[in-house]
């Protein structure tokens, strides 16, 4: 029963953190939906619309961790990644996965370590209009060497994935 709870639990914040983020581009609720299928079908809603815009206001990043982090699907926790790592580079997105993992509750760190391993996908000029005319951005944005350390130091060593041998592989 208590695990039925948890999970319970975790499918509303989930629920929330989309509908936030559904709210900040204007799409409405989905109050048609039901409540089971209303967070994906809310995920699914956002998907295009974020990765379509050159960038995405402050008011995005936190509302879409918390949506990567809460997303129970280590499948579809890329639908919000994804974005955040255009908009808003990844050593943003890394850098507020390991403050999760350091600091938050079980279920957080543990859609951090599913979200760390979105958060290593390979970024593309033609993929979002993040990019300049010319195809380049600032590579600040991106460099995080630093943070897959402090990662691997937080995580006992631990990364997941195809991440773990791209990660090793640049070290």
């Amino acid at each position: 029963m208590a695990d039925e709870e948890h999970s319970e639990g975790n499918a509303r914040s989930f629920l929330s953190c989309a509908a936030e983020v559904a709210r900040l581009l204007a799409l409405g609720n989905a109050a048609d939906v039901p409540e089971d299928r209303r967070a994906r079908h809310l995920a699914h809603a956002v998907r295009k619309p974020l990765l379509e815009r050159a960038g995405l206001p402050e008011e995005f990043f936190v509302p879409l961790m918390a949506a990567a982090v809460y997303d129970p699907d280590p499948s579809f926790c890329r639908w919000f990644v994804e974005p955040a790592l255009y908009a808003f580079g990844r050593r943003r997105v890394m850098t507020a996965l390991l403050d999760c993992l350091r600091s938050g509750t079980d279920t957080e760190q543990a859609g951090a370590r599913r979200a760390w391993y979105c958060a290593h996908l390979p970024l593309h000029a033609d993929r979002s209009p993040a990019y300049a005319p010319d195809g380049n951005r600032d590579p600040a944005l991106d460099e995080s060497h630093d943070v897959v350390d402090e990662w691997l130091e937080a995580s006992g060593g631990q990364l997941r994935g195809c991440a773990a041998s791209v990660d090793r592989k640049e070290a």
